[in-house]
């Protein structure tokens, strides 16, 4: 399903939908996307420890081990929220769980985030690849849901405001002196870099 949808082979989504057993399956390409983000910051921070006096170790467990973790954990909050807006503001008939299953799959194009240990490169790459999960996800949406595209597009933009506004919050809970937080790929980098 991740090839197909990928090759933009939107005809996955009904499929994932209506399969139960794709719901770990969902949660397990977010798990995933997020390892790859987080392998990618952690890559950079490794290309800059001589100029910022980094430790590989500690991004290493703050980025990729507990920020992947977190970043999973946060995607709920998206599917959550998109789907209260969904429900309650657009009056739409959707299942939560149909919902989770096609956002996760939507959510796969954020392993690119892997390159953003492309040192000059590293937010822009970041930021097309969540644009292309926005993007996805928006698609997911519509296929697990009736809501029209402008009711899809308002309640996934609830639903990843609140994940990017929270991310950024793990994103800067560093100690004085650290570098990094509790963040994958785009989301690693703090303000106080």
């Amino acid at each position: 399903w991740v090839g197909r949808l990928l090759r933009l082979d939107l005809s996955a989504f009904e499929e994932i939908r209506s399969d139960p057993s794709a719901t770990t399956g969902a949660v397990i390409v977010v798990f995933a996307a997020s390892v790859f983000a987080g392998f990618g910051s952690w890559l950079w921070a490794l290309q800059n420890s001589d100029l910022r006096g980094v430790d590989g170790t500690e991004i290493f467990v703050r980025s990729l081990l507990l920020g992947s973790i977190i970043q999973t954990l946060v995607w709920f909050l998206w599917v959550y929220l998109t789907y209260q807006v969904l429900v309650r503001a657009y009056g739409a008939r959707t299942d939560f769980a149909e919902l989770a299953r096609t956002m996760g799959f939507a959510f796969a194009p954020v392993a690119l985030s892997v390159l953003i240990a492309i040192i000059g490169f590293a937010v822009p790459f970041g930021v097309i690849a969540f644009a292309m999960a926005v993007i996805l996800t928006n698609a997911a949406i519509q296929a697990a849901s009736d809501a029209e595209a402008r009711e899809a597009t308002m309640a996934n933009i609830t639903g990843f405001a609140s994940f990017a506004i929270v991310m950024g919050v793990f994103a800067n809970i560093a100690e004085v002196g650290t570098f990094g937080g509790l963040a994958p790929g785009i989301f690693f980098f703090s303000l106080d870099l």
